[in-house]
Parts: C-alpha cells; structure tokens; sequence
C-alpha cells in the first residue's frame, strides 16, 4: 500500500492520459512513471548465461498498438513462455505493476529445448532423404556422361586432336569438341554437380578474355557490376577494385563452398582477373537476375499477397539452406551465417525466383574442428539492417547460433518491406520507403540505429492497410515477421520454423 502511495504522490498535477511505471530512461519516463495514450506495457526475461529475470516497464503509444484489439507488440511466442513473456493493460493507472508474468514451461537451467530438439529431429530426417537424392542423381548424370562419350568416341565426332607441346600456348580449350551445344546451365551443372565450385577451373581462368561487357547495372562500395555476354548468354560481373582483394578472395572462397549451388542462392559461375592496362579488375562472375535486387523490383511495383509469401518463402529457404550444415563421408557443406541480409542482396530472376547474393561478410562454422571462420575485414554489414545485440556490441563472437539469429533479424526487417507493398500502398508519401525511414536517415549511423532499436525498442510500424486487412494470410505473416525482430536473441524463430510455417500457408493457400 505504501508503495502505491508512492507513485500516486509523484504524479504531477494535470495528467488526463494513462499513467504507467517504467524503469528506463527515456525522453517520456520521469521519476519512474510514464504518461500514454495507449497501454502500460511489461516484459519478464531469463538472461542468458546468468539465470537472472529482468523486468521491464514501459509506456506504449496508441499509434503503436496494431492490429487493433491484439496488439502483436504485446504478444510472445508460447514456444519460448520459459524464457520470455510479455504483456499489456489499460485498466488503470500503474496497471503494469500488476501484471502476473511468470516463466513457465522448461527448467530454465536446462539449455535443451523440446522445440529445438523436433527441429534437430526434422533437419536430420530432411539430411539423410537429401543424401540419398544426391546419391541417385549422382550415379545417374555419371552413366549418362560415360554413355555419351563412348557414343561420341564411337561415332568419331571428336577428330580434333592436341598433343601436349604440338602447337604453342595461346589459351586453354574450353569445348572438347566442334559441336559447341553446351549451355551455360548445362557446363555448370555437368561440371560442379551441385557442389557450388562454378566452372571447369581451367574455363575460370580465361572467362575474362571470352565475355564482353555491355552496361554497368550497378556500383558499390567494392566497385561496380556490370551485365556481360559470354557464347550468347547474359552474366553478372561484379568488379573488385584491386585494393579490394581481400573482400573478392573472400567471397569467391565462400561461393566455392562445397554442396553450396541452391536455386534461392546466387549462381557463381567464374572467378577471374584482368589486366586493362592500368590497373588490374578482380572479376566475380555469377548468374544475370534480369529484374536486379529485390530493393529494385519492389520499387517498380505493388504486388499480391500470394506474390508476398511465394517472396518470402523464397528468402526463408535460401537462408534455410546457408544455415543448414551437411554432414558428408568425405566432404560436407558447413553452416553458413550470411551477416548481410537486406533486400539490396536478394536478387529476382525473370520468373520471379529469388536467390540470396553478396557473401563477402559471410562466416561458417565447421563442427567437426568447433571452428568459425569470420572474415577478416572491418565490416559488420548494413547499419538499418543490424541487430540490437550487434548494436550494442553485446553478441557472443565466439557462439555461431547469435550470427544465425542476427540473420533472422534482418530477415523480419525484409518481410517488412515486402509486406508494405501488398496493394495500394498508404504509407506517407506513396513510394517504397525502406525499415526505420520515418525514424532515422538515409545513411544513418550506428549511434542513430542503436538509441532507435536498443534504447528505444521501436521496430517498424506495421502499414495501416495491413492492420486493418481481415486476411488471415497477411496477419500470418505479420505474426512470424514480429517473431522474427524480438529484442531478445534466443526468442526469435529459428530459419527451418519460419520456412515450414510459410511452407504451410502455401499448401492453405494451393
């Protein structure tokens, strides 16, 4: 009672809105107490590492309670209640002190997670289905190769022959015969089987004489990409300035990876350099996504709400397929944290397929050493698109699943942008407006980015005519996007939940 009388006796003379206790500092939170328009909010968290419940309080504006009637800002994933639980009121003042927040579920001492372990269960059972998929097509593209040249050798289709040291080097032969059918596709197909190595090596290292560049289709920091021919097929060349070595040994590496090739994952096809006389370009060659980056196509255009979660699962299963490490007998693909998801590096095909690019910033993780591999540049990835642990430095470097869920993040904040284009857009001024425009600038700094996400705790508001859509589709996705930008790392979903809750609105929706 004491207590009550406390806080009734700070409250200054005036105040008609709802009063609200809060516990940090802010702008709006004076001697303890909050004034709102909207609801009182609290949360309960178990920290990680130290077993600790810290509380928070909190004033939450009207303009932010969205949809009306179950504001998802006040609701948590039940998956996690052991580990994280929030809530709202507005039944009076200082409401939030009353609140019952309790962890419930798992022994917070025990880091086994009934959720994580089906998924552990699931990605195994998915592993060993793909193992013997792999196996199959394997053996099959080996008896149709070996079918092939025997026929070809038998019908003397290939007369040409080159004895070592019969004609000086001029430049490595990249067609064994006149026939000259070979697709792009098919060379990379035939030539990597799947293993994500490009082209035949010897074919990389004189790629840069063969492919004429036509325009340049974008510039960056590193430099710029250009669109290129190569035997009448349209590539993606991204040149490396030469003191930007580092950066292009580092993203080859990472492309090169083994088991890697995916249809949601940028196709590479070639490194290779060359000299243009005054300085020497580092060459990145992979797949031409006609429509560009993701950025771009959601620019140019509205889109449906089937078109936003075929989008969407695109992403989710690119990503899905960076993170998941593949055990092999001799070689596996190891798990792979992008660090630098947003939608200026996710690209669109033609037909609408999205492949995740740009993996200069990437870091894997080799579980059998319980090594991690991070590169060794100064960069940390896109300020918009950061975590708030990475924000605020407070990431564990040395525990690989904390760059896996700052992915995850980035990926809420992506889901975001394509949301906002669903129909006729109503944001302030009509046009595609990226996360945060309304709070922070165009480039803004990691001090503006860190007061916005961690001090603040704002995320981006969800557009009006998404609060008030009565899909059941777009409010799914609403939900899984909120779920995604938790404050808290370990409350966030992880990649292979995201996909199969989109994987299981398309079949609703099939």
């Amino acid at each position: 009672m004491k207590f009550y009388f406390y806080f009734w006796f700070l409250l200054p003379i005036g105040v008609t809105g709802l009063i609200c206790s809060c516990n940090y500092s802010s702008d709006s939170c004076t001697d303890g107490i909050c004034e709102t328009n909207g609801s009182c909010f609290k949360s309960v968290t178990l920290t990680k590492g130290s077993n600790e419940i810290e509380e928070k309080y909190r004033c939450i504006p009207k303009a932010q309670l969205l949809p009306p009637g179950r504001p998802l800002i006040c609701e948590y994933h039940k998956g996690r209640a052991h580990v994280f639980m929030v809530g709202c009121c507005d039944s009076g003042d200082l409401c939030n002190l009353d609140l019952d927040l309790t962890l419930e579920g798992a022994d917070p001492s025990d880091p086994t997670d009934p959720a994580d372990q089906s998924e552990d269960a699931a990605a195994s059972l998915e592993l060993k289905t793909e193992h013997v998929l792999i196996l199959t097509l394997g053996a099959g593209v080996l008896i149709l190769f070996s079918g092939c040249v025997i026929y070809l050798v038998k019908a003397g289709k290939c007369r040409k022959t080159h004895y070592p040291g019969g004609k000086l080097y001029t430049e490595v032969e990249t067609q064994s015969c006149d026939t000259g059918a070979t697709t792009l596709q098919d060379l990379m197909t035939m030539s990597s089987t799947g293993s994500g190595s490009g082209l035949p090596i010897l074919l990389q290292r004189t790629i840069a004489r063969q492919i004429q560049l036509k325009e340049t289709i974008g510039k960056g920091r590193f430099g710029e990409v250009q669109r290129g021919e190569w035997r009448g097929e349209e590539v993606a060349v991204k040149i490396f300035h030469s003191i930007e070595e580092r950066s292009w040994k580092r993203e080859v590496e990472i492309y090169q990876t083994c088991m890697l090739r995916h249809d949601n994952i940028l196709g590479f096809i070639a490194a290779d350099n060359k000299d243009n006389g005054t300085w020497t370009q580092l060459w990145l060659v992979t797949e031409f996504m006609e429509l560009g980056s993701l950025y771009d196509f959601l620019n140019k255009r509205t889109i449906s709400e089937r078109q936003a979660l075929d989008i969407c699962l695109q992403i989710t299963t690119g990503l899905a397929h960076l993170h998941l490490e593949i055990i092999g007998t001799q070689q596996g693909k190891p798990a792979i944290a992008h660090r630098d998801i947003k939608s200026k590096n996710i690209l669109v095909r033609h037909d609408g397929v999205c492949a995740v690019g740009d993996l200069g910033l990437a870091v894997r993780y080799f579980s059998d050493g319980n090594y991690i591999d991070v590169p060794d540049n100064m960069r940390v990835g896109t300020k918009r698109y950061l975590a708030p642990e990475v924000l605020d430095s407070s990431i564990s470097r040395n525990d690989f699943e904390c760059y896996k869920q700052g992915d995850i993040y980035a990926l809420g904040l992506v889901f975001w942008e394509i949301l906002n284009r669903i129909g006729t857009v109503k944001n302030a001024d009509g046009v595609y407006q990226p996360p945060y425009w309304d709070s922070v600038g165009i480039d803004p700094s990691i001090e503006e980015m860190r007061k916005v996400v961690c001090i603040d705790q704002l995320r981006p508001d969800i557009p009006e005519h998404l609060c008030e859509s009565t899909s059941p589709l777009v409010q799914s996705i609403c939900k899984i996007m909120t779920e995604c930008w938790f404050t808290q790392p370990s409350a966030r979903l992880t990649v292979l939940r995201v996909k199969k809750s989109l994987t299981s609105l398309m079949k609703q929706q099939a």
